[in-house]
């Protein structure tokens, strides 16, 4: 794992010397509508006409709060530098919308983006999932339980086995309540990624921050087990010390180490060259 994320991390070392300083932003773009709830996204594309591979960004808030600028503001400086087209989408919010309405969002938001791929120069083919907390539950659900596909999941601190997670907190968390209200064991089972790790899924990417309080950094080690065990593709970055929530990693260099690797991950994924 650790020669796999240097290999990454010099590849992506090269592509951060010659920043992408040009490029047009979307804003407020409606991608569905779904019982009357206008759902919008915004994004960067370079503006050279190629067609590339892009990312969705799916924002964290404990599945009942945020929107598509909340919480992930690092990730659109660190693409966008990259060269790296992104869209982050709006979705339903629990209580209002519980399970599985986010989820169909996202795979409502990949399915638009297909369908728009020769609009906004898109590989329809090199989609990938990124996602931090919630939103890294909510990727992981929608890029593996099979009614869309994409071609990578990045996960930053996501649930993704929710009985774990229960005993790993000692309670049922208030937030998980209201998006899944009255669960029991076979619904945490269904809405829990883990539940759909299978030999030729998407790669995957797991970072975690060893000092998360919220989502304990071994829910990103039990998914890659699983699907390691299995033969799928999982690399996994864990920053020492390193709190829940992203932008709290801006406050303190050694916890911004995640950037070189993660853009080569999505480098090779996306196969921009």
């Amino acid at each position: 794992m650790g020669g796999e994320l240097m290999k990454f991390g010099l590849i992506a070392l090269a592509l951060f010397v010659l920043p992408m300083a040009w490029g047009k932003d979307l804003k407020d773009v409606e991608f569905a509508r779904p019982g009357g709830v206008s759902l919008t996204l915004d994004a960067w594309l370079p503006d050279d006409g190629r067609t590339r591979g892009v990312v969705i960004l799916v924002h964290g808030g404990g599945w009942e709060a945020g929107d598509k600028r909340t919480y992930i503001g690092p990730w659109f400086t660190t693409l966008t530098e990259a060269g790296i087209p992104w869209f982050t989408i709006n979705y339903r919010l629990a209580p209002t919308d519980p399970h599985p309405a986010a989820v169909e969002d996202i795979e409502a938001a990949v399915q638009w983006l297909r369908s728009h791929a020769k609009e906004y120069h898109v590989d329809p083919s090199k989609i990938v999932l990124m996602g931090e907390s919630a939103g890294g539950h909510l990727v992981g659900l929608a890029a593996l339980r099979g009614k869309v596909k994409v071609a990578g999941l990045v996960s930053f601190y996501g649930i993704h086995d929710l009985a774990l997670w229960k005993q790993q907190r000692g309670e049922w968390p208030r937030n998980i309540g209201l998006y899944l209200p009255g669960a029991d064991a076979a619904v945490m089972r269904e809405a829990s990624p883990i539940t759909y790790v299978k030999r030729g899924q998407s790669p995957v990417l797991l970072v975690h921050g060893k000092a998360d309080q919220g989502v304990p950094w071994e829910q990103s080690e039990v998914f890659c087990d699983a699907a390691k065990k299995v033969g799928a593709k999982c690399e996994m970055q864990l920053i020492e010390g390193a709190p829940h929530g992203v932008e709290n990693w801006e406050k303190e260099a050694r916890f911004m180490v995640w950037k070189v690797p993660t853009v080569a991950w999505l480098k090779l994924v996306l196969g921009h060259h």
